[in-house]
């Protein structure tokens, strides 16, 4: 548990001064290409936001270890009916491979639920790109305890997730740029490229719901939900939050999705807001998302 909580034994820490270095090398880029205007680029009230919440979820990212390693050593110590052995190159491909696929499906549930679009939107709210994007990182990242419960089972050391989700986490910073376009086909073909992500950052209705991949983008081809960009993306919700607060980016999601709740008359209604789509109402089942924070 020791090495668990210690920041020196997360790789995301050893990655640190890679991000702040990638940060000024975007923002030097920009000024040397002159995108100087209010949309690309960058916005010191915006990228001060993305900052605060990305420290902010390196506490929440702990309770989470806390909350989580109990269960999975649990499952792993008693219900697992083998051991992966991690001093070997293809239990680190496997769990890599694994926790993407999981990372799918978590990704696809926080967007298509109201409830994890109240703990996801917040990571989709500015309405910029770029590396300070990647650092806007949600403090509710409860939903990956359900999708990580196979792993364990399946053999996998339970310190080993969180060691490969912060190599996800990592990759999946690099992907939040508008000054990379595409890469060569294979690479586009087999993995999550800052092309596919500025896709699952448009709010445009041909990109709503689209690329989830975290560091591959097969799964996305393989169910339906891959999107190519076709033109540049407009960033940001459907219905833009107008705050920098990061409290309210956080929150106020759930505030709303809890008067809605409390305000339905009919449990299927109450359950309706919980786990339909976002712009669900109940005289509306055929809703479709509408990427607003609540």
């Amino acid at each position: 548990m020791s090495d668990l909580l210690d920041p020196l034994q997360n790789p995301v820490t050893y990655a640190i001064p890679f991000f702040v270095l990638s940060i000024l090398v975007e923002l030097a880029a920009l000024r040397l290409l002159d995108h100087d205007d209010s949309v690309t680029g960058y916005s010191f009230k915006d990228a001060r936001a993305s900052l605060t919440m990305g420290v902010g979820s390196l506490f929440f990212l702990t309770a989470f270890k806390l909350g989580t390693f109990v269960v999975y050593s649990a499952l792993y110590t008693y219900a697992a009916p083998w051991r992966l052995p991690a001093d070997t190159w293809w239990f680190w491909v496997l769990l890599l491979v694994g926790l993407d696929f999981s990372y799918y499906w978590n990704h696809r549930f926080v967007h298509r639920t109201n409830i994890g679009w109240a703990a996801h939107q917040s990571h989709h709210s500015s309405e910029h790109m770029n590396f300070t994007t990647a650092l806007r990182q949600k403090w509710n990242p409860w939903f990956e305890f359900f999708f990580w419960l196979p792993l364990p089972l399946l053999g996998f050391a339970p310190w080993a997730l969180y060691v490969a989700f912060s190599v996800n986490l990592v990759y999946q910073f690099f992907v939040h740029t508008e000054l990379v376009d595409k890469l060569p086909r294979p690479v586009e073909f087999l993995f999550n490229t800052p092309s596919h992500h500025r896709v699952h950052h448009g709010s445009d209705p041909e990109y709503l719901d689209r690329n989830y991949g975290g560091i591959l983008i097969v799964f996305d081809r393989i169910f339906g939900t891959f999107q190519p960009e076709a033109r540049r993306p407009t960033y940001g919700l459907t219905k833009p939050v107008g705050t920098y607060n990061v409290l309210a980016l956080e929150y106020r999601a759930f505030a709303e999705l809890l008067r809605d709740v409390r305000s339905a008359a009919r449990l299927r209604d109450k359950l309706g807001y919980l786990f339909r789509p976002p712009g669900w109402e109940p005289d509306a089942e055929s809703a479709v998302s509408s990427r607003s924070p609540g």
